[in-house]
């Protein structure tokens, strides 16, 4: 098979999943990247359920997609009504949508226990409603709903609803596990037998409720369909849709199925983070294909062998899905890994330098009392510069003091008073914030402000706190983790101690020292 059309309905089933919510400029942003993803039709909503999803249709026929194929989502018409006089199939064509995906009953139980109608009245929803956007010029795709439950239950009924939308004027027909409970065994028999007896497109649509929707997708493929849908990361109702993301780069680089161009494959790690970050999901670092994850090694032999051939611990080249390698620096990680970090900071450093034995027994010291520096590789840098004797510190800290206060019913204050030394100036710098980190970080900046103004283009973005043994209880060690970002990146700092002020300020240190040092390292190459 040479080529397998895309189906993405990130805009309409991937909406449906808890904690997402999407407006009509997010919706127009995301189908665009799709858009230039290489994605053959992006589903963009239902017309008839919301008027935001009429409001996006209407603004995207004056924008219109330059490559992939808008379509529009309903179901059949209602009981005993004619098509055309159904709100939601009217709504339809309101949309000015060319392509519409009408989805319909073809489990027996659904059409008795939730239709409350008879098999024959669902067979004339069906007929009916295809028929009817098909007489308006409209191209019809038909989703059989719950298909693999129902061709288990009554497969003459099942496959009876599938030649129903054919002959009706269906163009394609979407074979649905909407419970997402088949097994993968189960999808390539089912499909085996029922690929024959189709005339259209056929395509697949699976749910993730059992861990298997790409799998499945997969599957589909390999027995005859020629569509599948899902989502960009797999975002969905309950346990998510199959990810689009690892059926494409399946597709394109384990089956050898020309579903999108090999420039376009590049962009699916970008494509994945930025269909997150609109989202406002966490991106899994795990992801296959596109994770932080996906391509780092951490343990020693790994990272050895990698290094000598990258095939050894890599299934792809990372570069194919626009992803990269990470060494990863931990007490698993032995010398190698340092060794790698150090020549990406252009420092010299050697296997058999007696300052690398140095290095790596301060990282497993630190590691054993709670840091985690491959979480962290801004403190690491600076870890490794100090103990190279490679940095100049910025400034130097004679003292902090937090202080919190409630009074009454009136919101907790918190006041931060911080004296330091530039050089041979000293300063003395007093903030407010909503807590100790944030005022401790106002006092900072305010301190440093004259001396390094471009820390004003700073933020922190992230602030994590874990216990690292909740035995001990209130005694406990802490970890903070913090992210920043500037203009053009964004990097981990972290901070281990009993106190999770001074876990936090040797995390923030980092973090504001980080910056200075990229800063003074961008100045010389420039």
């Amino acid at each position: 098979m040479s080529k397998v059309k895309l189906y993405d309905t990130t805009l309409r089933d991937g909406s449906q999943g808890e904690g997402i919510s999407y407006s009509v400029s997010d919706k127009m942003l995301i189908a665009k990247e799709l858009d230039l993803l290489g994605i053959h039709y992006v589903e963009g909503g239902w017309p008839g359920s919301n008027p935001k999803d009429m409001e996006f249709y209407l603004k995207m026929a004056k924008t219109p997609l330059k490559n992939a194929k808008l379509t529009a989502f309903s179901m059949t018409r209602r009981l005993n009504t004619q098509a055309k006089l159904d709100p939601n199939i009217s709504s339809l064509v309101k949309s000015k949508v060319k392509i519409i995906t009408i989805v319909g009953k073809t489990w027996d139980l659904h059409v008795k226990d939730v239709l409350k109608t008879t098999l024959d009245e669902n067979i004339s929803m069906i007929s009916d409603t295809i028929n009817y956007l098909s007489s308006l010029g409209l191209t019809v795709f038909y989703d059989a709903e719950h298909f693999f439950d129902a061709y288990k239950s009554n497969k003459v009924y099942a496959l009876k609803t599938l030649f129903t939308a054919q002959s009706a004027g269906a163009k394609a027909i979407c074979l649905c596990d909407t419970n997402g409970g088949a097994l993968t065994s189960e999808i390539f028999q089912v499909i085996s037998e029922v690929r024959p007896k189709i005339n259209v497109n056929l395509g697949i649509h699976c749910h993730n409720d059992s861990d298997l929707a790409v799998a499945n997708s997969l599957a589909a493929v390999e027995a005859g369909v020629d569509m599948v849908q899902g989502t960009i990361n797999g975002i969905g109702e309950r346990c998510g849709n199959a990810d689009l993301i690892p059926v494409i780069a399946n597709l394109k680089l384990k089956m050898g199925i020309n579903c999108i161009s090999d420039e376009k494959l590049k962009e699916l790690t970008y494509v994945s983070h930025y269909i997150s970050e609109i989202s406002n999901m966490k991106q899994l670092t795990n992801q296959p294909y596109v994770g932080t994850s996906s391509f780092a090694h951490k343990g020693g032999m790994h990272i050895n062998a990698i290094m000598k051939n990258p095939k050894t611990y890599e299934h792809i080249d990372p570069t194919l899905v626009g992803n990269n390698r990470r060494i990863l620096v931990s007490e698993l990680a032995g010398k190698t890994g340092m060794l790698i970090r150090a020549k990406d900071m252009q420092l010299d450093l050697s296997k058999n330098d007696p300052k690398t034995k140095k290095i790596l027994q301060l990282v497993q010291k630190l590691e054993h009392q709670g840091y985690h520096f491959e979480a962290a590789e801004a403190s690491f840098e600076l870890l490794l510069r100090r103990t190279l004797k490679k940095y100049a510190k910025f400034f130097e800290l004679e003292g902090f003091r937090v202080v919190i206060e409630k009074l009454s019913d009136k919101k907790i204050t918190t006041e931060a008073v911080i004296k330091l030394k530039v050089g041979k100036k000293n300063e003395h710098a007093v903030a407010m914030g909503d807590g100790p980190v944030n005022a401790l970080d106002n006092a900072l900046r305010k301190a440093l402000k004259d001396f390094y103004p471009t820390l004003a283009k700073m933020h922190l973005s992230d602030f994590k706190v874990r216990v690292l043994d909740e035995k001990t209880g209130t005694a406990a060690k802490v970890r903070v983790l913090i992210q920043s970002q500037d203009e053009a990146d964004s990097w981990n700092t972290i901070g281990v101690s009993e106190n999770i002020i001074e876990a936090s300020w040797q995390a923030l240190l980092d973090s504001v020292e980080y910056k200075l040092l990229k800063d003074q390292k961008n100045k010389r190459t420039q």
